[in-house]
């Protein structure tokens, strides 16, 4: 697989059942240990009912298969999960750059603290924790990190 044969592109309907697949096997993977608030049928109704149809939700595409996921919402990257066995390759980095691209003004994002490769990521990213809680404004109730990142002003 080369950077080149990865597609970032909207999602449509049709991608809802994929996109909601790749976020199941993704918080899974990352997160054993982090209680998940919904089942599964509810998470990929969800996906198909609000995420997909009602916000701007991005696939990342291999040979026409849904690898990724990301959401932005205004100033916000809300969600980016990436198949398990896509990690690593850049997919990601692509992903948020696209981001700061649709949101040249700057972004912010929540991550779970316990989540050391994603903020190691976000961190490698130009992203700067800015607050730390203790989780009880989340339906995980796991303590959890609001990143920032702000476009460099010269």
């Amino acid at each position: 697989m080369t950077m080149d044969d990865v597609t970032l592109r909207r999602a449509t309907g049709a991608d809802a059942p994929a996109v909601a697949d790749v976020w199941l096997r993704s918080y899974d993977a990352a997160l054993p240990g982090v209680r998940r608030a919904h089942t599964d049928d509810e998470i990929r109704a969800y996906f198909r009912e609000v995420v997909v149809p009602a916000r701007e939700t991005w696939v990342a595409t291999l040979d026409g298969t849904v690898v990724g996921m990301m959401v932005l919402g205004d100033g916000l990257l809300s969600q980016l999960y990436l198949d398990p066995d896509r990690r690593g390759r850049g997919i990601g980095d692509r992903f948020v750059a696209l981001a700061k691209e649709r949101r040249p003004d700057g972004l912010e994002l929540w991550t779970f603290q316990v989540n050391g490769p994603a903020r190691r990521f976000y961190e490698r990213n130009g992203f700067v924790a800015v607050e730390h809680t203790d989780g009880r404004d989340n339906e995980e109730r796991e303590p959890d990190v609001r990143y920032v990142w702000r476009p460099d002003v010269t």
